[in-house]
């Protein structure tokens, strides 16, 4: 096989959630360039719908299925729309998440703290426990969980958020070790600051701006679109031996 060939996404299927817009979006466009079937996933049916059918208009296989993923049914029809319209998942993209609070942690009520862990890391969780069946019985497939620096060096005012995302990197790395032998692989991408809607109330904060470039080597905000490249390497076999591994795209941020 060449080696462009090795990134090739044709005739698989890929699930994004969190897809409708931001770092989810520009990954679904990329992995339906790479010639994949892709699922769009987020909250409400009218903004997957929307993607999907630009998707499509562009000569694309998508379709949108929308999925709260701190709902067990909601994962549960994910699933099962997903093997009744393409037969099966061979990719899933964990990056749906939320951060409705920005303080310190003793400001952080319970009622906020199970909200941030339901979606941020049990969402991965028992969404990857209902693929890994679909994913053994077709030979192998690719879990890519989308945490954050804040995982590795947790952020100020975004502690239970950071804390959140380091346990994201923990079940990376349990479910790597637990499905190697089933050929599936797991990796977690860590993304610094993205120029996208969930993140607004950082980059468009002059201070903050400031001084997360006064840390990074690469003087710039990132795009959604810096993130591609290393979720379409992780999604193909391009990657084949890369498993339980933490990626930062950060300009440097953590260095």
């Amino acid at each position: 096989m060449r080696t462009l060939q090795k990134f090739s996404l044709q005739n698989k299927v890929a699930v994004i959630t969190g897809a409708s817009k931001g770092i989810g979006e520009a990954i679904a466009r990329a992995y339906a360039e790479a010639g994949a079937k892709v699922v769009i996933s987020s909250r409400k049916q009218d903004a997957v719908d929307a993607v999907a059918a630009d998707l499509r208009k562009n000569g694309f296989d998508a379709v949108g299925i929308a999925a709260h993923v701190g709902k067990l049914e909601d994962l549960d029809h994910l699933v099962k729309k997903t093997v009744e319209v393409y037969g099966g998942i061979d990719i899933l993209v964990n990056n749906a998440a939320i951060n409705p609070v920005f303080g310190a942690i003793v400001q952080t009520d319970e009622a906020v703290f199970d909200k941030i862990m339901q979606v941020n890391v049990k969402g991965p969780f028992e969404l990857g426990k209902r693929v890994y069946p679909i994913m053994k019985e077709r030979g192998g497939g690719s879990v890519i969980n989308i945490s954050s620096i804040g995982g590795i060096s947790p952020e100020p005012g975004l502690g239970i958020y950071s804390v959140s995302k380091a346990a994201l990197i923990s079940l990376t790395k349990v479910m790597a070790k637990e499905w190697g032998d089933d050929h599936i692989r797991v990796n977690a991408i860590c993304p610094g600051l993205i120029k996208t809607k969930f993140s607004t109330a950082l980059w468009q904060n002059e201070d903050i701006k400031n001084m997360v470039l006064a840390r990074q080597p690469i003087k710039r905000i990132g795009m959604p679109d810096d993130v591609v490249g290393l979720a379409l390497f992780l999604a193909s076999e391009a990657a084949s031996y890369c498993t339980g591994a933490v990626y930062m795209v950060d300009g440097g941020h953590v260095i």
